[in-house]
């Protein structure tokens, strides 16, 4: 029981202290928007890109062996 309270209290002051960078984020992002706003949009690109990338260089075996799986069968 005091496990759970402890990881309940933990996730709830972790999440608040996330919650609260979106409005340094969005300040700064309004403050971009009015110069040329490339540069957060590069930022977004970059943290959606990595772990598309991490998933591929864990599952490459699979996925590759997926798309021979599916070359080699007769329809």
């Amino acid at each position: 029981m005091n496990k759970l309270v402890l990881i309940i209290g933990f996730l709830f002051f972790y999440l608040q202290s996330a919650l609260s960078q979106c409005v340094m984020c969005k300040a700064t992002a309004e403050a971009q928007a009015e110069e040329s706003g490339s540069g957060i949009n590069a930022g977004i690109i970059y943290i959606m890109v990595i772990p598309y990338i991490i998933l591929f260089i864990v599952f490459h075996k699979k996925i590759f062996g997926l798309f021979k799986s599916l070359k080699n069968r007769d329809f």
